[in-house]
Formats: structure tokens, sequence, C-alpha cells
């Protein structure tokens, strides 16, 4: 666990470094909220659940209503129940297109880590391995209201299958993905140099039902909702 968050922060603070000495544009800002976790079968679990966001603008476009950012950023998820739900980080870089003065749309390419909780049945512990995820979820974005400093937003996208990692071996062979999503509704407002935001995500794992995923249990549902602020630059 002390590995996990020297590592977060790092990764945070270079960010954090980086997003004012190369970016022409960034936001950096944090979320809570409440995250429910559903695996299988199981009673889903609800709890606390804090994120570390910030993005910004690597390349930008001398054309602000035509033209395509080159943008990079990354985020952690720290739940305040580390038995129950997952904490994950995540880096990323994409290109945002420009049509016209409110709209923006383009895509990410993702890399997230997942460490999924472990499950208890009966008298026995089932350790989830955890999770290398290729994500390339996809977004529109609006700006708008005085000054186009109000904005709505929509991501989503498929997921594709992971790559494992057993820290604990549970001598069964790795879950094959059937399907996967991911969908997220952002509403935001821009005061000045900081921003307040809420969204709405959720996002869905499911395997296929053979050895790899007993009982279900690597089947997961995880729904966020959630609001905070943060600065832009």
């Amino acid at each position: 666990m002390k590995r996990w968050l020297t590592a977060m922060l790092s990764v945070c603070l270079i960010f954090l470094a980086a997003v004012p000495a190369y970016c022409q544009r960034g936001t950096v800002g944090v979320d809570f909220g409440q995250t429910s976790d559903k695996f299988g079968g199981l009673t889903a679990n609800g709890g606390f659940e804090g994120i570390l966001e910030g993005e910004g603008i690597v390349l930008k476009s001398s054309d602000r209503d035509h033209g395509a950012d080159v943008i990079a950023g990354g985020e952690v998820r720290f739940p305040s129940d580390t038995a129950s739900h997952a904490k994950e980080f995540a880096v990323f870089g994409g290109v945002a297109f420009h049509f016209g003065k409110g709209f923006s749309a383009g895509f990410h390419g993702q890399v997230r880590r997942i460490y999924l909780p472990p499950t208890v049945e009966g008298t026995q512990t089932f350790y989830r391995a955890r999770l290398s995820v290729l994500e390339l979820p996809g977004f529109l974005e609006y700006k708008f209201g005085p000054n186009r400093h109000a904005f709505l937003r929509a991501d989503g996208g498929a997921e594709f299958n992971p790559h494992f990692h057993y820290s604990v071996g549970n001598g069964l062979p790795n879950p094959n993905l059937d399907h996967g999503y991911m969908m997220r509704g952002t509403l935001g407002y821009v005061f000045g140099k900081w921003y307040a935001k809420g969204f709405y995500e959720t996002r869905y794992f499911k395997f296929r039902n053979n050895l790899g995923n007993p009982s279900g249990l690597y089947n997961w549902r995880d729904d966020v909702v959630a609001g905070g602020v943060g600065l832009v630059f």
C-alpha cells in the first residue's frame, strides 16, 4: 500500500510540475463522491472515493475554432475502503478537435491499472488479479452560456481484454472478456482560474462464464457519482 501511494504521488507531482512548464492550458482538480462496486451475484458495496486528476494541452493549435490540440493527463482513484473497492491510476494522451467556438470532440489512448479487491465466500478468499487495461474512450464537449464558461461533456467507449497480474496465485486460468464499456456524463462551470463540476460514471466488465471466472466473481460493475473543484492554468 505504501509503495502504491508513493508511486501515485510521484506521478501527480511530475504532472503538476509539467503542466505550467510545457502546456499552454491545463487543469488539475480533485473530486469526491460515492462509488458502488458489484462483483458477480454478490451484493453491491457503496463507499467514499476520491479522485485526483489533471489534463493539459501539450501542443495547442493556432486555430481555436477548427484546429486540433494534443492533450495528455492522468488520474488517481483512492477509495476509503480498498477491501471492497478498486483503487486505480491511469495516464493518457490523445487529440481534441474543435468544431466552431462551442464544440470539441476527440479520443484518448489510455493505460489504466486497476487493483481489484478480494472476495471472501464462506471460509475461502478469492484473490482477483490486478488489471492493466488499454482504453480508447472518445469524448464530446459543448461549452455554452455567458463567455462559454459552462460545459457539458460525454465520454464513453468499449473495454478491451485486460492483462492480468497476480500477487497471490489462485491456480486458475485467466478469465476472458465477453464485453465491457464505460460511460460518463459531466456538467461544470469555469470561474476564472477555478472550475467546479459534477459527473456520473458507469463502467462494466463481463467475463465469459468459464473456469477462470468462477461464479462470475470477475464480472464487475462500478458506478460513481462525484463532484469537485480544480485549477485552470
